[in-house]
């Protein structure tokens, strides 16, 4: 059977490309309303036009800087009386410090990376979570992970500790909104489209036991499992899809 999300109200952040844009796709191709968010104001109303074309009336754009509490207080309110209510919440935000090292990487570009790709996470959910309290409603969360929070990795640090902390932050969140009918979980990709913080998918080595690169559809499918009710008795997990990276980095 088809996973359904009919008649739920989600917002989507980072929704203008790559995962994020796919994820609002196949959320609204599953039923759901979505409001399209993200930092470039051409780009959210871009993709929001796309999904109406298919399924009029699905979705709307809103510009957001994520990572900052004042703007995403905003930007949930927007979205509120846009759709009548929020159902449901996507992050899909993040950027890398590729390239860098504990020796090289300098006090601003540290706080940038951990403010965009996990205070931002924080920010969003608060909002949202008291919009579900306020409203009544049984909630489901999903925040977009990475195989960095399980690996180190030679040539980045804030990004890596960013998307570890997240594994930490979802439990935290799970544990705390669980009472309140609010499930929390990630799904975790690993090099899937066009690198983080790059708009254009490019060659890179993808070695995992699939066979193939991930793509953002994979993910999306996983997403929009996690958000239904088929995975109502699932929350504070962490769903990994990565064609089996992380164990194919285990093998002799």
């Amino acid at each position: 059977m088809t996973v359904s999300l009919e008649g739920r109200r989600i917002i989507v952040t980072g929704a203008g490309r790559n995962v994020g844009e796919a994820v609002a796709a196949e959320l609204v191709a599953r039923g759901a309303r979505v409001a399209v968010v993200d930092l470039d104001p051409a780009t959210a109303a871009r993709t929001a036009a796309a999904l109406n074309d298919r399924s009029p009336g699905s979705a709307c754009a809103v510009a957001c800087d994520v990572s900052d509490s004042a703007d995403v207080a905003r930007m949930v309110k927007e979205v509120r009386a846009a759709l009548g209510g929020v159902d449901g919440l996507v992050n899909s935000v993040a950027i890398t410090d590729r390239g860098r090292t504990v020796l090289t990487i300098g006090d601003d570009e540290w706080d940038r990376v951990l403010r965009i790709s996990l205070t931002s996470v924080l920010y969003t959910v608060r909002e949202v979570a008291r919009t579900m309290v306020e409203d009544g409603a049984k909630g489901s969360i999903v925040n977009i992970g990475s195989t960095s929070g399980y690996q180190p990795r030679a040539n980045a640090i804030a990004y890596p500790t960013a998307k570890a902390a997240l594994l930490a932050l979802n439990k935290s969140l799970a544990l705390q909104l669980g009472h309140q009918g609010i499930r929390v979980n990630s799904v975790t990709p690993n090099k899937v489209g066009s690198p983080v913080g790059e708009a254009e998918e490019r060659d890179r080595p993808r070695n995992n036991l699939v066979g193939r690169g991930c793509e953002p559809v994979d993910i999306a499918k996983a997403v929009a499992f996690v958000m239904s009710e088929d995975a109502g008795f699932v929350t504070g997990v962490d769903l990994v899809v990565d064609g089996g990276a992380l164990v194919s980095m285990s093998m002799d």
